[in-house]
């Protein structure tokens, strides 16, 4: 047998808390969790392992799920990966699950889902213990206003008013499924689910949002900010430490 027919390809589902990572994705100038798993699994394997990963979170962004695929020749079962690795990454980062998937199988190259939290916590002083993944405001905010103001939203737009400006991409077109505003006492979660996201547009959508419900800008203005693919049209980029991935749907086999 070759050694390409020996080789197999494995799915991670892993859970980070982002707040002491710069982010998803390798850089020179800062610790990863992309570069935390290739440590681990290339220390595992004895061979060199680079992952790929599905959602390229920003710096200080969470998630209860992102998903990372890489080859290996090892024959351990794929459900024990989960388990070893565990005992190797930093206790930020665990493997929610580890599983075999077919060798073309590519994370990016399905039609998906990706669902995202943002937390804001509302009261009159901060709470330590939600400092980490949820944003603080003393402002009140109108939910009503902004859950109309979020309807504009929900479809298929040009969402260019949405993203960081200087960001590289083919097109701006993306997909909102839904976008939903819920109180959790004195949180109150913006949970907005899509086909994918530009640069920067989850935390953008809430900072606008947030202008909205503190009545800087009306509901109707959101459907004028699409209108204007322009980003300084929009609210400002809210901070990432409220920001969660929290769910990844692969709706179909690779594309083409």
């Amino acid at each position: 047998m070759s050694e390409e027919l020996s080789r197999k390809r494995i799915r991670l589902t892993v859970a980070y808390d982002g707040t002491d990572y710069h982010g998803w994705q390798v850089q020179d100038n800062g610790n990863t969790i992309e570069h935390e798993l290739n440590r681990a699994l290339s220390e595992l394997l004895g061979e060199p392992i680079q992952v790929i990963g599905a959602s390229r979170t920003d710096a200080g962004v969470h998630a209860l799920g992102n998903i990372a695929v890489f080859d290996t020749k090892s024959r351990m079962p794929a459900e024990r990966f989960a388990y070893a690795l565990n005992r190797r990454l930093p206790e930020d980062i665990r493997i929610q699950r580890s599983e075999e998937v077919a060798a073309d199988w590519h994370p990016r190259h399905c039609e998906s889902r990706k669902t995202y939290e943002y937390r804001i916590y509302r009261g009159e002083f901060p709470m330590p213990v939600r400092r980490r993944y949820s944003y603080f405001t003393y402002r009140p905010l109108n939910v009503e206003q902004m859950r109309r103001a979020a309807a504009y939203l929900v479809g298929e737009h040009d969402f260019k008013s949405f993203c960081q400006a200087g960001a590289s991409v083919q097109s701006t077109v993306r997909t909102v499924y839904s976008l939903e505003i819920e109180e959790q006492g004195p949180e109150l979660v913006i949970r907005v689910c899509g086909s994918g996201f530009l640069y920067n547009m989850v935390r953008i959508i809430a900072g606008t949002l947030m202008e909205v419900g503190q009545g800087k800008r009306t509901p109707e203005s959101v459907e004028e900010t699409l209108r204007a693919r322009d980003r300084a049209a929009a609210g400002p980029t809210a901070p990432a430490h409220g920001l969660t991935l929290v769910k990844y749907e692969f709706l179909q086999k690779n594309k083409g």
